[in-house]
C-alpha cells in the first residue's frame, strides 16, 4: 500500500511531511545533461541503471537527452519500466527461474527486452519458454572481469556459450555484459585504473574471439559511476551502465577523486528532541535511510553529525561551534548509499529554490523478484 505523498507542489521544503525523500531538481539535471554530454563526446551509449531511480519518469528523462535505454537487476523492475513506456531494457542480471523468464517474454510485445546468462542450462531454459512465447528473446553473455561473483569465464567460455544462444532460432545473442562492481568504490584512482585497465583487457580479448567466431557484439555493457571514464577511454565498450551519477551519495564521496556530479538525493528529516545538550534527535533511522555503506553526512550544517540510528531515530551529534537546533527544524541527510534509500520510499519530492515543484511515485519500489 502507498503511503500518502508527503508534499504538494507549491509546499515550502520545511513544510514537507518527514522523512521524505527529497531530490533537488536543478542539481539532478545538471547531474543528466553532464553524463549525456560525456557519453555523447566519447561516442559512447548510456545505458542508465534504473535500480537506482527505480522510475519511469527518471527514465524518460534520461532517453530526451540521449540514453540509448535502461538497464534493470530484477523482472520486477523491467516490468514496471516497460508498462511506464521506456521501450529498450535489459536485465543485467541472470534470470534462472520458468516463472520469471515468462514474465520476461510477456514485456517482448511491448519492449524490447534482454538478459543476461553464464550457464547453457539456463539459455536452454530461455530458449524454451521463448518457443512457448512465440517471440525471440535477447541474451547476453555474461562474464567474469574480476568482481567474482557472476560471470563465464572470458575467452573459450564465452564464446561456446554465445555459440549456443546464436544457434537458437528463438534466441539472438546480444553481445556481452563486463561490469565490475568492486572496482567502483577503490579509493585511489591509481586502484580504478588498474583494475578497469584488466576488464578492458579480458573483455577486449573475448570481442576478438566472438569475432573470430562470426559473432558480433551488438552490446559490450558495462562501467559505473565510479569508473566510466576508464571504461569509456578503453575502446572497449560501447555502453556504459552508471546509475547512481544522477543522485550520488556519501560512499562516492570518499572515492579520490569524487565523481564529478553534484549530490542532488537527500533524505529530509525532523528534529523530534532537542533535551539534550549537545544532542538532537531526528525521525529518520534505520527504516528511513541505508548504512550499509555508512553513515548518512548532515548536509549543510558544520560541526553536526548523525550517530546512533535506531529503527525511528537518528541522534545528531553538534560540536560546540555548531549553531543549535530547534523541536520542529528540517534537515537534510545525505545517504551513505542511494539505492537502497531510495528502495524504503513511495515518493520522490522534487525541490527547486526552497520549494516542492513536483511530487512523483518510486515505482518500482520493493521490486525484488
Amino acid at each position: 500500500m502507498l503511503q500518502n505523498p508527503p508534499a504538494e507542489a507549491g509546499m515550502r521544503e520545511d513544510e514537507v511531511d518527514t522523512p521524505a525523500l527529497i531530490v533537488d531538481l536543478d542539481a539532478l539535471e545538471e547531474n543528466m545533461d553532464r553524463m549525456a554530454a560525456f557519453c555523447a563526446e566519447n561516442k559512447v551509449g548510456l545505458r542508465a541503471h534504473a535500480k537506482t531511480h527505480k522510475s519511469p519518469v527518471v527514465a524518460h528523462w534520461q532517453m530526451a537527452r540521449g540514453a540509448v535505454g535502461q538497464c534493470v537487476q530484477k523482472v520486477g523492475e523491467a516490468e514496471v519500466l516497460a508498462w511506464g513506456g521506456v521501450p529498450d531494457i535489459l536485465v543485467s542480471n541472470e534470470v534462472v527461474t520458468p516463472r520469471k523468464i515468462a514474465r520476461l517474454a510477456a514485456l517482448s510485445s511491448i519492449a524490447k527486452v534482454s538478459l543476461c546468462a553464464d550457464d547453457a542450462a539456463v539459455v536452454d531454459m530461455v530458449e524454451s519458454i521463448a518457443e512457448q512465447a512465440g517471440c525471440r528473446l535477447t541474451v547476453l553473455v555474461e562474464i567474469n572481469v574480476g568482481a567474482g561473483r557472476c560471470g563465464v569465464e572470458p575467452g573459450d567460455e564465452a564464446v561456446a556459450l554465445a555459440r549456443r544462444i546464436a544457434a537458437s532460432r528463438h534466441l539472438v545473442f546480444g553481445g556481452l555484459q563486463a561490469y565490475h562492481g568492486r572496482a567502483q568504490h577503490l579509493r585511489r584512482l591509481e586502484e580504478r585504473e588498474v583494475a578497469i585497465a584488466a576488464v578492458a583487457a579480458v573483455t577486449r580479448m573475448t570481442v576478438d574471439a566472438l569475432d573470430r567466431a562470426g559473432l558480433a557484439c551488438a552490446i559490450v555493457g558495462g562501467g559505473g559511476t565510479g569508473t566510466f571514464p576508464l571504461e569509456a577511454a578503453s575502446g572497449a565498450f560501447n555502453e556504459i551502465q552508471a546509475g547512481s551519477y544522477i543522485f550520488m551519495d556519501a560512499d562516492y564521496g570518499r572515492n579520490e577523486p569524487a565523481p564529478s556530479f553534484r549530490q542532488s538525493l537527500f533524505v529530509l528529516t525532523t528534529v523530534m528532541s532537542a533535551a539534550r545538550s549537545g544532542l538532537a534527535v531526528v525521525d529518520c533511522g534505520h527504516k528511513g535511510i541505508a548504512i550499509d555503506s555508512g553513515l548518512p553526512l548532515v548536509h549543510g550544517r558544520p560541526g553536526i553529525s548523525y550517530a546512533g540510528p535506531s529503527d525511528e531515530h537518528g541522534m545528531l551529534i553538534l560540536e560546540a561551534s555548531a549553531s543549535p537546533l530547534k523541536i520542529g527544524e528540517p534537515v537534510r541527510l545525505v545517504p551513505g548509499h542511494c539505492d537502497p534509500t531510495v528502495d524504503r520510499y513511495d515518493w520522490y519530492v522534487g525541490v527547486r529554490n526552497g520549494r516542492v515543484e513536483t511530487v512523483w511515485p518510486v515505482a518500482a519500489r520493493g521490486m525484488m523478484s
